[in-house]
């Protein structure tokens, strides 16, 4: 399968490169929302890595690496306590357990 038609790319490299890098955040929006959805389904990380030709920890530090920023961003900027953001996590941890066991 082929995304990009290097024919349309602009002439001028420079030019050429921000389309890319444009195709490249796309592509990996694109890649995050597919990993998400085999996780729902079930996919363990040794499968999703296969799947992307890197191993199952690579796969793991790389999509879950955005999901630590957020969550440290939002307790910088929370008011919750420790205890309150803790009981917060835990209560999400067990609703997607729940969700992966009806699925």
């Amino acid at each position: 399968m082929t995304l990009i038609d290097t024919h349309a790319l602009p002439a001028d490299p420079l030019d050429a490169l921000r389309e890319l890098a444009l195709c490249d955040d796309e592509l990996d929006r694109l890649r995050r929302t597919a990993v998400e959805e085999a996780r729902e389904r079930g996919a363990s990380w040794e499968q999703v890595g296969a799947a992307l030709g890197m191993s199952r920890q690579a796969a793991w530090e790389f999509y879950t690496r955005q999901v630590r920023h957020d969550l440290a961003a939002a307790a910088s900027t929370s008011d919750l306590s420790e205890n309150e953001a803790m009981d917060l996590a835990v209560a999400e941890v067990h609703a997607v357990r729940r969700r992966r066991r009806t699925a």
